[in-house]
């Protein structure tokens, strides 16, 4: 399937490259009135990255003039330019890129740039939600929407080790140029960094994908420490268990997270995992919601085995899976 990552190239300034992933309680949604005063207040904190005649978005994240954008709006450069919304441009730095998980920092020539709040719990499906970046050139365009969906992997990505990074799946238009940009929600806090679309040619209507703000933040910690992100891989893709899908297994439960895909040649999979399954526990960890699924793997390491406690077909099973290093 054509997958196209939302950073403009600057061989048509409008394409796009070839793309290589708890209920939380949702913002009060204001009056439409509002909404411009909300972007306002956002609009400072997201920038337009220029990268030679290509441009992407980014999001400043930290203090010091620090931006959080996409892997694939930097490339390989060690220099960019950063464009501001009141329209100055200051040169940035990019102190660390990682492909496989498509994030990188850059550090802005100017340390005053004011960080966007962050909102770190998934969003529930049909929350209202606005893209802010800098599409096919328009700086400082706003899109509206809503979340789609969210522990979505881009289509392939589960072969090039990307299947754990849970994506937020949103109808707000997002084109070449919106990468890196900010997902944000009706109080103008970041829940993801927009990274890619199916663009038109698929067949899809606004079908774009965000990268949700505590793995990015995760990933740009790492990114800072020592310049590289080492990610477990297990293979398996899950996702959150409503009481619908629970009464449909018979798992008489709705603690947990459903396993949705697995890939037959993962560690997942070779620890005997099968889609339908309910996992319940993950490394001594009671797994209740797709947030602490998440969040109990990142303290994991490739090589490391890690216990789990799954329910199939209403029976309790224990297995043990040793993640690989998720690489492409």
């Amino acid at each position: 399937m054509l997958i196209a990552t939302a950073g403009c190239t600057a061989a048509d300034d409008g394409g796009a490259t070839a793309a290589p992933t708890a209920a939380s309680s949702a913002a009060p949604a204001p009056a439409a009135a509002d909404l411009p005063q909300i972007v306002a207040r956002l609009q400072p904190s997201v920038v337009t990255v220029r990268v030679g005649q290509g441009l992407g978005s980014g999001v400043v994240f930290r203090e010091g003039g620090l931006i959080l954008t996409n892997e694939h709006v930097v490339g390989d450069q060690e220099n960019v330019e950063v464009a501001l919304a009141d329209g100055t441009r200051v040169p940035a730095r990019v102190v660390a890129a990682d492909a496989v998980t498509d994030l990188a920092v850059l550090r802005a020539e100017r340390a005053d740039l004011p960080p966007a709040p962050f909102h770190t719990e998934l969003p529930p499906p049909g929350e209202p939600v606005l893209a802010l970046g800098s599409p096919l050139g328009f700086l400082n365009s706003v899109t509206a929407g809503i979340v789609s969906g969210v522990g979505r992997e881009i289509p392939g990505s589960a072969g090039q080790g990307n299947a754990l990074v849970d994506l937020i799946q949103t109808d707000a238009a997002i084109s070449p140029g919106n990468s890196g940009g900010a997902l944000a929600d009706y109080s103008g806090r970041v829940i993801g960094i927009n990274d890619a679309y199916l663009p038109p040619q698929t067949g899809a209507v606004s079908i774009g994908f965000a990268i949700p703000a505590a793995t990015a933040l995760d990933i740009a910690d790492d990114l800072l420490d020592d310049g590289r992100v080492t990610q477990p891989y297990l293979g398996v893709a899950v996702a959150r268990l409503t009481p619908q899908i629970a009464r449909s297994l018979n798992a008489g439960t709705d603690r947990g997270v459903l396993v949705r895909d697995v890939d037959e040649n993962g560690p997942s999979a070779a620890a005997g995992l099968r889609p339908g399954d309910i996992v319940t526990q993950v490394a001594g960890e009671r797994i209740d919601t797709l947030e602490a699924f998440i969040g109990a793997l990142r303290s994991v390491e490739p090589g490391q085995p890690v216990s789990m406690t799954y329910l199939r077909g209403g029976d309790t099973r224990q297995t043990r899976v040793t993640p690989t290093a998720a690489t492409r």
